[in-house]
């Protein structure tokens, strides 16, 4: 394995090598399914590469629940297959994957009628771990148990007393989905293969009816290439239908796009040591743990307005805090909310008209020579997707490719994570941080901390906290543009950490330091420095007016008041 270094060098190096011969597989969208279909086939021995549009996982990947589960909602659609895919794939990544991101996570449901409802619930619970089980994956995490209303309300006494009767605890696992996804590139580029994001698929290149390459915008710079590749694959989660158009050809499918927002209020808003899943009309509504944070979630509503900001509304946090506070002791107000994101789900468009009845199955297609489409699916099964879309792209490949290796391919971090942990102690003494601070590193770059170490050996001054953002180094930001690809202040403050969504402020208190913490990474002046701060601040500003907004329409437009790209 070569570096996994992702910076502005190694980018420039990648976007020419993409173009120097014909390629075995090109993926264009850098989501969770395009890193890992990017990871398949590189670990097949194929040459690969990957186009990101924007950033890593700046579009669905990054604005999910955050949660690796198996979907205790689709026992009840009795989508059997489903749920046990899922949750095989749940414990690849809790035990042998990416031990270090992937973290369980205990939820209680609360139970409102005596009697019948714990028979059902409970059915589907223990039904949800044997699967688990049964899997051979599933073993690592507690079982369910029954609560009384006492035991209940001491696991978590936010909840009033008259909301439940009983309750049922059960575990899921959670990781933050942006990191993860950048996790997954950098594991990508360690096996050989060529990634770039702001790397914009413009067009496609054709011989008669078959694709053979791509033509490609450096976003950055405005240069262009012409990327050959033997098969192209369409990873473009809810832009696939407009990644299709550019080639001329209807798809054989249409995704639609569903809405989902999460609120994000601190934890002494609501006590509890667990998380929370209660019933909506339409869906589930989840109470999340998140560090110093809870997240809650989500809504489930068709969107059909601009998919690289779906913005939410007023009605929409209305929804969230009405349901929530429906079941607390102590209601939330839009005071209590430090964070608001909407992210948008594929969906395989289908007969039905309610986006929560569509189908969560993802699809691979062959459209046309040379052109592999796979779409819909649901994060937790993103490299059983990667795996079908890459066996799929075999098919047009003239030679013999080996099976797929991504089941025992641990990601960057994961490998001697457990013998850090164990020693944090000592990291800790060593290195003269906090052994709190030492396991949020572990927990989020799992064995590659020692290179966020390694940069504070070489500059005491990067192991102090931002002031505006205790939780995170000044090492995390420049780590960021250095090693995991942040081309953009935005980058890091939305994707690379978490401050955009975990502070009052949404991060406009940290915009400058962390701006100048990156420039010498990326050779920004003063002028760009301004720039990306103040975009920052507009963006912010117009997320923050589209949710006083009333409704869909209105919300989107405040929204696209900030512009999109800052000019280098």
């Amino acid at each position: 394995m070569r570096t996994a270094t992702l910076g502005p060098t190694e980018r420039a190096a990648a976007l020419t090598a993409m173009t120097e011969r014909e390629l075995d597989i090109l993926v264009v969208g850098g989501g969770v399914v395009g890193a890992g279909i990017a990871l398949d086939a590189v670990t097949r021995g194929l040459s690969t590469a990957l186009v990101e549009a924007r950033d890593w996982a700046s579009g669905t990947s990054s604005r999910s629940s955050k949660l690796i589960h198996g979907g205790l909602r689709y026992l009840e659609m009795l989508d059997f297959a489903l749920v046990r895919e899922a949750l095989k794939e749940r414990g690849l990544l809790l035990e042998r994957l990416a031990p270090h991101l992937v973290k369980p996570v205990p939820f209680l449901y609360p139970l409102r009628h005596k009697g019948w409802e714990r028979l059902y619930a409970g059915s589907g619970v223990a039904l949800y771990d044997a699967m688990s089980v049964s899997s051979g994956h599933g073993r690592g995490l507690p079982v369910h148990r029954h609560l009384s209303r006492r035991r209940a309300l001491r696991v978590a006494p936010c909840l009033k007393k008259d909301a439940l009767v009983g309750a049922l605890q059960y575990y899921d696992a959670q990781m933050d989905d942006a990191r993860f996804v950048a996790t997954l590139v950098r594991t990508a580029a360690s096996y050989g293969a060529e990634v770039a994001n702001r790397a914009r698929v413009t067009g496609f290149l054709r011989e008669g009816e078959r694709v053979v390459g791509a033509r490609v915008q450096d976003v950055e710079t405005g240069g262009s290439y012409e990327i050959r590749a033997r098969q192209i694959v369409n990873a473009t989660g809810v832009w696939t239908d407009d990644t299709q158009a550019l080639i001329g050809e209807r798809g054989q499918f249409h995704v639609r796009a569903s809405k989902g927002i999460h609120l994000v209020v601190p934890k002494d808003r609501v006590h509890s040591a667990t998380g929370l899943i209660l019933r909506t009309e339409k869906s589930v509504l989840f109470v999340i743990p998140w560090g110093r944070h809870w997240i809650i979630g989500t809504t489930d509503t068709d969107w059909d307005l601009d998919k690289a900001h779906p913005a939410a509304s007023s009605a929409d946090i209305d929804y969230l805090l009405e349901h929530v506070n429906s079941v607390l002791h102590t209601p939330l107000t839009r005071d209590d909310v430090e964070g608001v994101y909407a992210g948008l789900r594929p969906l395989l468009a289908g007969e039905s008209d309610a986006t929560s009845k569509l189908s969560r199955e993802h699809t691979v297609a062959h459209p046309v020579p040379g052109l592999v489409v796979v779409a819909g699916g649901k994060y937790t099964t993103y490299r059983v997707m990667a795996k079908d879309a890459v066996d799929e792209a075999v098919h047009g490949l003239d030679k013999r490719v080996a099976a797929c290796v991504t089941e025992v391919t641990p990601l960057l971090g994961a490998e001697g994570y457990r013998a850090l942990w164990n020693a944090r102690a000592g990291i800790a003494a060593r290195t003269g941080l906090h052994v709190a601070r030492v396991e949020h590193l572990l927990d989020r770059y799992g064995s590659l901390t020692e290179e966020i170490l390694d940069l504070v050996a070489a500059d005491p001054a990067l192991g102090k906290p931002l002031p505006a953002a205790e939780d995170y180094l000044r090492a995390e930001i420049v780590y960021a543009a250095s090693h995991e690809g942040a081309r953009h202040l935005d980058d890091v403050l939305t994707r690379r950490t978490r401050i955009s969504i975990e502070t009052f402020d949404r991060g406009t208190r940290s915009a400058r330091e962390c701006a100048a913490l990156m420039a010498p990474v990326l050779g920004w002046d003063s002028e760009q420095v301004d720039k990306e701060v103040e975009h920052y601040e507009k963006r912010v500003e117009a997320e923050c007016e589209s949710q006083r907004q009333p409704d869909d329409l209105t919300a989107d437009a405040a929204r696209l008041g900030a512009p999109d790209i800052v000019p280098i």
